[in-house]
């Protein structure tokens, strides 16, 4: 117990998260708060950004015969996200979100 404690003062507990077979922990961009022109956008006319950072990934899902298929996605890649969906988290004041790798559109090279 004390050990957790410790993680969580030291600011590590990030690192050491690891999601559960095909789930993906990302990271969404910040949304655009200036227009090209320098116009300040206010919150409710700003979009959802649907890019995102790929901060951990598990080590896959297994298939019909047990054998262990893995994700597609790996830690830093950037994704396209859809526009719903995901379960949100916290860690160190931070907000990420968690997906399956089949709710992921794509993969940006």
């Amino acid at each position: 117990m004390f050990r957790a404690v410790r993680r969580l003062a030291n600011g590590d507990l990030l690192k050491t998260f690891q999601p559960l077979h095909d789930r993906v922990l990302v990271e969404r961009f910040a949304a655009e708060v200036k227009t090209k022109g320098g116009i300040m956008l206010p919150e409710k006319s700003q979009g959802k950004v649907l890019e995102a950072t790929v901060v951990a990934a598990g080590p896959g899902l297994r298939n019909e015969k047990g054998e262990l298929v893995p994700n597609s996605v790996k830690a830093g890649d950037r994704v396209l996200l859809p526009e719903y969906g995901g379960t949100k988290v916290t860690f160190e004041d931070k907000e990420y979100s968690i997906f399956r790798e089949t709710d992921i559109l794509g993969k940006f090279n």
